[in-house]
């Protein structure tokens, strides 16, 4: 399976921010910042030029397009992955990195063509969001798992049982790796593209992004208990109030809010 890179050159941090989440709804899978650079990848059969051409109308940039060949994709993350610090309490780094002392969790992310590495501010924001909560013995949810990481630090910070979606192949195949490789016994990798109704959950993350999450609202307010706290992540900040009147619908009061540059994540806890 061949992925596509896109590289766009933006004005300022802001409209990269806005441009990266509009390309987010739009199927792209993961994102490389640099400066008012932006590199963005999407499976080749998944590219809609229509909601490509959509997403230029609202942010008009350049862009260049190039073909990535499978063998060369992980290569490219070796050769670019950097652990990633969230305060003291965890650390993401690849198997051949040096551990790091002095950190309370530490992950090996192994990313291949799954995304969530920490690098991005969504991951970042709900790992550190997740440092605040007491997990343990808990049954949690992980919706839309990529790399597996929230589901692996779910798993180091005690919580029971720990189901991880994903309606991506890579990311399952990806996932499952990772777990084996952080000796996570207590995560069962599922593949679906929604989430289904028949279990209650302590804590639910789902870090996707906006579209996604408003559609699945129902699935999560389901599967959620009397005082399940939940983390979302994946939209801007300028998407707050939508996100806060649907939640509000779905029988949901917001504990706290946390931002990292234009993007948000939401701490929601089910009435």
């Amino acid at each position: 399976m061949n992925y596509l890179q896109f590289d766009f050159e933006t004005e300022n941090e802001a409209q990269c921010e806005i441009l990266m989440a509009l390309l987010t709804d739009a199927g792209f899978e993961g994102f490389e910042e640099a400066g008012n650079h932006l590199k963005a990848f999407i499976k080749e059969a998944a590219l809609n030029m229509e909601q490509l051409g959509e997403v230029l109308k609202t942010v008009p940039v350049q862009f260049k397009q190039t073909i990535i060949q499978p063998q060369n994709w992980n290569a490219k993350w070796e050769s670019s992955f950097e652990p990633v610090m969230v305060n003291d309490f965890a650390v993401i780094r690849a198997g051949f990195h040096q551990p790091v002392k002095n950190v309370l969790h530490d992950i090996i992310i192994t990313p291949k063509m799954s995304f969530g590495t920490g690098h991005h501010a969504t991951t970042f924001l709900m790992i550190e969001q997740m440092s605040k909560l007491d997990i343990r013995d808990k049954n949690l949810l992980d919706f839309g798992t990529g790399t597996g990481v929230l589901a692996i630090l779910a798993a180091k910070m005690g919580a029971n049982k720990i189901k991880a979606i994903d309606n991506d192949d890579w990311s399952i195949e990806n996932s499952k790796e990772n777990i084996k490789a952080n000796d996570c016994s207590k995560i069962n990798i599922e593949k679906a593209d929604s989430i289904s109704v028949n279990e209650k959950y302590d804590a639910i993350l789902a870090n996707i992004n906006l579209n996604v999450i408003l559609a699945n609202l129902p699935g999560i307010a389901a599967s959620a208990k009397t005082g399940t706290i939940v983390l979302l992540s994946g939209f801007l900040t300028s998407d707050e109030q939508p996100i806060l009147n649907a939640i509000a619908q779905h029988g949901f009061t917001r504990i706290s809010t946390s931002s990292k540059g234009a993007w948000l994540c939401l701490n929601i806890q089910k009435n």
